[in-house]
């Protein structure tokens, strides 16, 4: 696989190089200590097949590079924290690797990058699921699992069946990463899922739980578009 590095960090380029030449399918072809001059590489026509690849860089960020690729390779997201994850994997990335790297946790991820090459273009099997940061994990939701999202200062709660997921996220950059054909924005601090809606009475959702009902009040300014969302057969 022709690998490229790019990280504003020479001692962080020069381990990942180390690593890709220590690796038998892998070829280094260039590095780049910005993601604005790997853009050309691109522009091109050469032919890359995985991106190692630091999120925190001047002038253009790691997530702003990969929204300029049309058709991205498969990339592996190497930083120094993990409060980018949730948002890298919304991209598809291969895997997300944090800094110090051992090889044997390198390997373990461009293994996995060579399967998917070796088989061809992957298919994205993601669309119905959402990755949720727990404490150094990251736990693979599907979106029929969670019921309601609700706000909590500058953190949200993600709540399912059996769990509640706390993280660092706004209400509305979590309700732009959710389909709005399934979840529905019912008041400032609620967000819920529309299939989990048995029954409303005056201004509250009310949504069986175990042990009992949880009652999630509806925002006057949310109301009608509610209204919308739901199959409503009334006179």
């Amino acid at each position: 696989m022709n690998c490229i590095v790019i990280d504003d960090d020479k001692l962080s380029r020069r381990i990942v190089e180390e690593f890709i030449n220590k690796t038998d399918f892998l070829n280094h072809v260039d590095s780049f200590d910005n993601a604005v001059d790997a853009i050309s590489l691109f522009k091109s026509g050469n032919e890359v097949n995985l991106i190692f690849l630091d999120v925190e860089m001047p002038v253009m960020t790691g997530i702003e590079f990969i929204k300029t690729l049309k058709n991205p390779p498969q990339i592996i997201i190497i930083s120094s924290k993990d409060q980018y994850a949730i948002q890298a994997f919304e991209y598809d990335v291969t895997d997300y690797l944090l800094k110090p790297v051992a090889y044997s946790r390198f390997f373990r991820a461009v293994d996995k990058a060579y399967n998917l090459f070796t088989k061809g273009p992957a298919v994205n099997d993601n669309k119905n699921e959402i990755f949720i940061k727990k404490n150094s994990s990251l736990v693979k939701l599907k979106y029929e699992e969670i019921l309601w999202v609700e706000a909590l200062e500058n953190y949200v709660i993600v709540n399912t069946f059996d769990d509640k997921y706390t993280i660092h996220f706004t209400m509305k950059s979590i309700e732009k990463k959710l389909p709005s054909s399934k979840f529905s924005r019912v008041h400032r601090s609620y967000i819920v899922n529309t299939s989990s809606i048995n029954l409303i009475e005056d201004n509250s959702i009310l949504i069986p739980v175990d042990g009992g009902i949880k009652s999630i009040p509806i925002g006057k300014s949310y109301k009608d578009k509610l209204m919308d969302d739901l199959n409503l057969m009334i006179k």
